[in-house]
């Protein structure tokens, strides 16, 4: 795996004073936000890339609350945020709009991917060892409600998995109930 990896640089925002720095993966190019000192056993949360609810704020998902819940809490302890750029489970922004419209007419969000022609999750995490060993991490304190996230991780310790706990809306009820029954997310 050819990683390029970009300088460090400081990232004040509303959940806190952060550093950056971008790990090129061919075209992907990921962000890890931290803050120092990283410690031992930081607190680690592998975020990916969801356009319309990070940046626009849908509704459809908890991707934002995820985030932020991670961002305050890596604000107040240490830690980093991992954030992958696997947009829409890893089928990219068009699929994932598609999948969208797939969902206005009633499938769930994994009945949408299959319909496309995708697994219900695209997404792998083989990059996020490698940015964890560029840091010298080899435990972590992961939060997460995925196991996936948690089964991928094989040369990475997590001493604990810290569920990240966000009350849903009327848009992503079902869309929760699915991650939980049909991707066996701890909600």
């Amino acid at each position: 795996m050819r990683i390029n990896i970009s300088n460090i640089a400081k990232l004040p925002t509303r959940f806190g004073d952060f550093k950056i720095q971008s790990f090129a993966e061919g075209i992907k190019e990921h962000l890890v936000i931290f803050k120092e000192p990283i410690g031992d056993i930081p607190l680690v949360r592998v975020h990916s890339e969801c356009l319309t609810g990070d940046a626009i704020g849908s509704l459809k998902c908890d991707c934002r609350d995820q985030l932020e819940y991670a961002l305050k809490a890596i604000s107040n302890e240490s830690g980093m945020v991992i954030y992958l750029r696997q947009e829409g489970r890893n089928i990219g922004l068009l699929n994932k709009v598609n999948a969208y419209a797939l969902q206005d007419k009633g499938l769930n969000t994994v009945a949408a991917n299959h319909q496309l022609g995708f697994k219900t999750d695209e997404r792998s995490y083989e990059v996020v060892e490698f940015i964890l060993e560029h840091f010298g991490v080899k435990s972590i304190k992961l939060l997460t409600n995925n196991p996936k996230k948690i089964e991928s991780l094989n040369d990475i310790k997590i001493v604990e998995r810290r569920p990240i706990v966000i009350e849903s809306n009327r848009h992503n009820e079902e869309y929760l109930k699915t991650k939980k029954e049909q991707m066996g997310h701890m909600l």
